[in-house]
This record gives C-alpha cells, sequence and structure tokens, in this order.
C-alpha cells in the first residue's frame, strides 16, 4: 500500500462503509452507474462509482484512480505473516526481526505494527449466480464458519454479486447482524440477475469502495467457482491486459491486470475458495513452486487446469493470499482456521521505496518484494511478491 507520511497520522480511521450497530441496511448495488475510463497518457484506469451520488465528505462523486496510492509516496505499507513448518502464526516479533529488499535492494524499516494492535478487515465477496447454486448451502455455512473463526474485534464485510454486485453489509464486529446478512445471500434472488457472472469485476469494486484508506490487516475471501463472464480471459496473457487504443469500449474495459495492481497497491491479499474439484497437478507443493513466477502461460492449457481455476490461482498469488477447494470437506473447517489464523496474524512494515535511476521519487510499475526474517531458522514470511505503483499525473 502506498501512503505518505502524513496519512499515517490518521492510518486506521473508520471508514464510512461501517455498519451501524444493529441494524441491517438494505443491500446497495456497488456497480450501478460506474463509468470505466482510462487515461491514454497513463494507462491507468479510473472509474466513477454510482452516478449522482455523493462520497464520502459528501461532494459530488469524481473519478477516482483505479489503482488505490498516492501522488506524494513516501512510505510502503506492506503486510506479512510468518508462520512455522506447520502453518502456525509466530507471534512476538520486533521491527530489528524483519529485513525488506525492494527490487533486491534492502531498505530501511520507518513503521512497524504487530498482530492484533489494530482489527484485521476482511471483506467477504460471494458468487451467487446461478452456476453455483449446487454448492450455495455449503458455501453459506463456510461464510458463517469463517466469521466465527476471525477474532471477535475483527471486523467483516458481505458482499456478493451475479451479474452485478451487491454490498449487504458494511465493515461490522457484530457477529448476530452478519449471520443475518450471511444469511440474506440466495443464490435464487439473483436468478433474475441476468448478464452472466462478474466475479473480478465484484472485487475490484470491492477493494475500491470498501478499501479506500490505509489501515491495518485487510483481505477479501472469495468465494465462487472462478467462471467469469466479463473479462473475456483465456490461456493467452495479452487477454489479462488492457488492449491497445486510445478510445473505446475495449480501451476503457476494467481487466484482469487492472484488478491486481489495485489489490498489491492497496496490499488486499485475497484468499480464495473455489466450488470447483481440485486439479490434480495443482497441489499445494505445485503452487508454492510457482509463487514467484505467473501460472497464466499458452503451454498451462497441457496441465488440464480449466482457465477459470487458473486464473484464481494467479489472482491469489499477485496479491499474496491462497487458493482453496470447497468440496475437500475434511479439511474445510481447518481451512477456515488457517484463513483465520493468517489475517490475524499479520504485521504491518513500512519501508521506504527504492528511488528511480533519474528521480528521488520509486520508478512506476511494479517493484519485486522480499521480506526475511532474522535468525528464525525454519520460520516462513508470506506476502505478496510484488507491490505496484500507479502512474501519477
Amino acid at each position: 500500500m502506498l501512503v505518505s507520511v502524513a496519512a499515517l497520522s490518521i492510518p486506521f480511521a473508520l471508514q464510512s462503509q461501517t455498519q451501524k450497530k444493529g441494524k441491517l441496511s438494505k443491500p446497495r448495488q456497488l456497480d450501478k452507474g460506474v463509468t470505466w475510463r482510462r487515461d491514454p497518457s497513463t494507462g491507468e484506469l479510473t472509474f466513477v462509482p454510482t452516478a449522482g451520488d455523493p462520497d464520502e465528505d459528501g461532494k459530488a462523486a469524481e473519478p477516482r484512480p483505479g489503482v488505490i496510492g498516492r501522488a506524494m509516496v513516501r512510505l510502503v505499507l506492506e503486510a506479512c505473516s510468518v508462520v512455522n513448518s506447520d502453518g502456525s502464526g509466530i507471534k512476538g516479533l520486533k521491527l530489528e526481526d524483519f529485513r525488506v529488499y525492494d527490487d533486491g535492494v534492502e531498505r530501511p524499516l520507518m513503521f512497524f505494527s504487530a498482530p492484533s494492535s489494530e482489527p484485521a478487515r476482511v471483506a467477504m465477496v460471494i458468487d451467487a449466480s446461478p452456476s453455483v447454486f449446487p454448492d450455495s448451502v455449503q458455501m453459506r455455512a463456510a461464510e458463517s464458519a469463517l466469521v466465527d473463526a476471525l477474532a471477535p474485534h475483527d471486523e467483516v464485510a458481505v458482499v456478493d454479486f451475479a451479474a452485478h454486485t451487491f454490498l449487504q453489509i458494511g465493515f461490522s464486529s457484530d457477529r448476530e447482524l452478519l449471520h443475518r446478512a450471511i444469511g440474506r445471500v440466495d443464490v435464487r434472488e439473483l436468478l433474475g440477475d441476468t448478464g452472466g457472472s462478474n466475479i473480478y469485476e465484484a472485487v475490484y469494486l470491492t477493494a475500491r469502495q470498501l478499501f479506500p484508506k490505509p489501515r491495518g490487516p485487510q483481505a477479501i475471501v472469495l468465494l465462487t467457482d472462478g467462471e467469469d463472464s466479463g473479462l473475456g480471459l483465456t490461456m493467452d496473457p495479452a487477454s489479462a491486459a488492457p488492449q491497445p487504443g486510445t478510445a473505446g469500449t475495449s480501451f476503457n474495459k476494467l481487466t484482469f491486470e487492472d484488478l491486481v495492481r489495485t489489490l498489491a497497491a492497496a496490499n488486499i491479499q485475497v484468499f480464495a475458495i473455489s466450488t470447483e474439484n481440485r486439479p490434480k497437478i495443482m497441489t499445494p507443493a505445485w503452487l508454492a513452486k510457482h509463487a514467484d513466477t505467473t501460472m497464466v502461460t499458452p503451454d498451462a492449457r497441457k496441465l488440464g487446469i480449466p482457465p477459470y481455476t487458473l486464473y484464481l490461482a494467479e489472482l491469489v498469488r499477485r496479491t499474496g493470499g491462497q487458493l482453496y477447494f470447497l468440496r475437500e470437506a475434511q479439511s474445510l473447517s481447518d481451512t477456515l482456521r488457517q484463513i483465520a489464523q493468517r489475517v490475524g496474524a499479520e504485521y504491518l512494515l513500512g519501508f521506504t521505496p527504492l528511488p528511480g535511476a533519474d528521480s528521488d521519487a520509486p520508478h512506476r510499475g511494479w517493484h519485486s518484494l522480499r521480506i526475511e526474517t532474522v535468525g528464525r531458522n525454519g520460520a516462513n514470511v508470506v506476502h505478496q511478491a510484488a507491490y505496484y505503483v500507479p502512474a501519477t499525473r
């Protein structure tokens, strides 16, 4: 997450989407009136949310950057968790126990926050399209179990989607209210929501509208079959990138690359739970082996992995999250506990980004990231492999 130093003076302010205790509001459509625009000079996506509605400060909505960041970058905030070989989290570490490398160069740590010092925020993004109807009951059970597995002070939001995206409840720590919101997610209610299943648009809108400011641990838990109908993704990596040009629908369309840029810039981890069967080759060891390189290649079709499952794996790889499978019923409860432990055991590190060759500002685009611990044999630091610096004008 890219922030200015001044932002750290109010880093964990409550957001306007926080749910009032004891009251469940009507669902709000997050994609209503959204207009996509791509800057022809920078290539960055902007959007106008909910045409005509005011923003947090009561002003008319204005175009917002498609990647969350600030023009005056002073610190990069990155969340990481440190785990033992058995997957359990390691707490009690201090600033001096960490080393951070930006594009291979060690950078000084300027900010540190230990686990549990701030409540985590977890947005549950739930597929409610007709294709997941056979798994909808088990999905709701998983959602409720995850809410109960998180720490009592952690805050959860509930979003569901088919062709459109709906906020069922903003961030809240009221477990009774959250269970009511989850119970309101009903595939049958969205059977008339024709137009497909816009998975990645729903994740993007959740990131942009529910996580607009710097704060502590934050994550999106996505429950879906992965069969997105909005972005036109194929095994060709070019299908995930913005299309060349200067105008028109294709040029201004949301892409998978826009999504991962936004998530990486904001340091939002994605944990995906697929309702499909795990492809035989996609073992945890195989996923770990591909943690530092893209999985989306033309040769991937030979592996027997459906493209939609491959993109789910790529999404969590790019954000430092993890991919699970709902139908591995024997391990589902363990899966939910693992997600809760990962989110609750995150450290937040702030460091000065590596300057560009011709400027004190960091270079635009992707920066490789490596975080290590000192004197912790067998410990594994889990974090996103790269962060993104958006273009500014």
